[in-house]
């Protein structure tokens, strides 16, 4: 009569005597290390942090991962670095990204400032609805989408973002889960002049001027252009005259003094007509070519 061999339990890592065990006590132990994070007011974490608190192999802790995944319990912005969903951010994708954008910078180690529109929201800009949370970089880095929650990255040349992203010339938002860095009023105006096609266009632009250029500090508008393309300053000087701020206009007069050619004030815009081109009027203060109307509400 033969004998029906049995298998040894086969001891895994840490101690398990199955994979089924194995991957339900990963489950577990990553389960309460998510609810410890969100007892400390953490909304997020990071895959050395994690394997690290839950003494999983990188493979269990993956698998551990994809399943919380597919509750809906996290999303992950950026590779090793997640988003823990409380119920109410579930129909949003993600939490609001001044929650969390700093401690992904952080891990990324990529310097940033939050900037355009939301950084004009912040400043007293009521018209400027930011539905693109958009942040200035050194580095060229993909932009996110998580449901609803979209970030936008705008590259700044190392040396020029290292010029402007002055701790004096930054703000701070504050959130229930900390702080993250946003762009004070001068370099939100001088960035929205610059990449104006990122905010709503000119209009957009327009408007954030109207809104807030009355905040700005003269001294450090000069200081801060310098690092910026003439042509952007000269935008901003336009607009700036153009809705009664004359003191912040005026620190940025001699920008224009050193063009040597006029510029479109919206460089996007081509005359229909070609024959037409040159028609534009022409600003001699500022060396621009209105070649768009302005609109805002005032």
């Amino acid at each position: 009569m033969s004998r029906v061999k049995t298998a040894s339990p086969v001891i895994l890592e840490n101690g398990c005597y199955s994979s089924f065990f194995c991957y339900d006590w990963g489950m577990k132990r990553l389960q309460e290390f998510v609810e410890s994070q969100l007892s400390k007011g953490r909304g997020y974490f990071t895959k050395p942090d994690g394997l690290a608190a839950t003494g999983q192999a990188p493979e269990a802790f993956q698998a551990a991962i994809a399943r919380l995944k597919r509750k809906g319990s996290i999303v992950s912005p950026r590779r090793g670095f997640y988003l823990i969903l409380r119920p109410e951010d579930r129909a949003l994708g993600a939490p609001d990204p001044a929650r969390w954008i700093d401690p992904m910078m952080k891990f990324l180690e990529v310097d940033y400032r939050i900037s355009l529109l939301r950084a004009a929201a912040f400043h007293g800009s009521a018209h400027q609805a930011a539905m693109v949370f958009q942040l200035i970089a050194p580095r060229q880095l993909p932009d996110i989408e998580l449901g609803r929650q979209r970030v936008a990255f705008l590259y700044q040349a190392s040396d020029t973002f290292a010029m402007t992203n002055r701790s004096e010339w930054l703000d701070q938002l504050k959130t229930d889960a900390g702080y993250a860095k946003v762009a004070g009023v001068e370099l939100t105006l001088l960035d929205i002049c610059r990449y104006f096609h990122e905010a709503a266009g000119i209009n957009g632009a327009a408007q954030a001027v109207y809104d807030i250029g009355k905040n700005s500090d003269a001294r450090i508008l000069a200081k801060a252009a310098c690092a910026y393309e003439n042509s952007a300053v000269r935008r901003l000087g336009y607009l700036l005259e153009r809705y009664g701020h004359a003191r912040q206009a005026s620190a940025l007069r001699p920008f224009a003094r050193k063009a040597k050619s006029f510029k479109p004030l919206d460089p996007s815009v081509k005359p229909i007509v070609p024959e037409l081109a040159g028609n534009e009027e022409r600003n001699t203060d500022w060396k621009l070519l209105i070649n768009v109307p302005v609109e805002i509400d005032a």
